[in-house]
């Protein structure tokens, strides 16, 4: 439940930062729709909630335990973590580069400030 919360917040901050045009290049949904989707925004929206409220949640859990709450720190540590991946994996994998310089310094500052609020 807390990884749904954690993402529908993160969402929202995603959405709102589109909407006032800040860093309109880190566009985290289509790139995910690109790599999955074929381009689309629906399979990229998707595919973000499984892995913020699904995958990182469950996984959360097992490394932490269900009942892990009072310890928000372990949060923003698995966040970083999470991030990490990210930025090392999926960036390049999305064409982005490494920690995501193909968009500018701002992109891996930017999500990472993203990932510690999900945390």
């Amino acid at each position: 439940m807390a990884g749904f919360v954690a993402t529908v917040v993160l969402s929202a901050i995603m959405f709102i930062k589109g909407r006032m045009g800040i860093m309109p290049e880190l566009d985290p949904i289509q790139m995910i729709g690109n790599m999955v989707g074929g381009g689309s925004r629906t399979v990229g929206w998707i595919m973000h909630f499984m892995i913020g409220a699904v995958a990182l949640g469950l996984l959360f859990a097992a490394i932490f335990g269900a009942a892990a709450n009072g310890f928000w720190w372990r949060g923003i540590i698995f966040s970083i973590s999470a991030w990490l991946v990210m930025m090392i994996v999926l960036m390049p994998m999305a064409g982005a580069g490494l920690f995501g310089m193909h968009l500018g310094l701002m992109a891996p500052i930017m999500t990472l400030m993203m990932h510690v609020i999900f945390g």
